[in-house]
């Protein structure tokens, strides 16, 4: 009886010893956006985001300008020239105007991309440095801020993380 009462014991004291280990991890959230927009890194990479859009948005406006002129010389052309001469051009126009839809959906396409592989690179380049963190620091688990409905405030690491990262990466190549 005192055996079993002794291994009751000894099994109660393990239980409450591993349920205790187990509340010791430390849990943290961080703010990917806010890295992003603001770390060195992050700000040159959004700043080479905006240009390439910025340029692509002056070569449409361009496109649709030559576009329009084209349509209105069309028009004014259509009383001057034959039937035939003025449907031809027509779909010469219509074709222009497909050529120029599919350069711009390329366009966008690239912009994508290379959006999508500046995400993935700042990723890499920040999931080592939240491994280096969270040993550093005990932190079992960091969530994504974005992903919580609430908690407190002391649990965020966004600023600790944001020096850290600024520290370690200057540029961010994208290729």
């Amino acid at each position: 009886m005192k055996k079993k009462i002794s291994i009751i014991f000894i099994f109660c004291i393990v239980f409450l010893f591993q349920n205790f280990s187990y509340s010791e991890d430390k849990i943290a959230f961080i703010d990917l956006n806010f890295i992003f927009n603001n770390s060195n890194a992050g700000k040159k990479l959004n700043k080479q985001i905006e240009d390439k859009s910025k340029k692509m948005n002056s070569e449409f406006n361009e496109i649709k300008k030559k576009i329009e002129s084209d349509k209105k010389k069309l028009l004014s052309q259509k009383n001057v020239i034959t039937k035939e001469e003025y449907q031809k051009k027509i779909v010469e126009l219509e074709n222009e105007i497909k050529s120029y839809n599919n350069k711009i959906s390329k366009k966008n396409q690239e912009l994508a991309k290379f959006q999508n592989k500046a995400r993935a690179e700042f990723s890499n380049q920040l999931k080592s440095i939240l491994e280096e963190y969270s040993k550093k620091n005990s932190i079992g688990i960091i969530f994504r801020k974005e992903n919580l409905l609430i908690g407190k405030n002391t649990l965020d690491v966004t600023k600790g993380i944001l020096d850290l990262f600024n520290q370690n990466v200057k540029k961010i190549i994208i290729q």
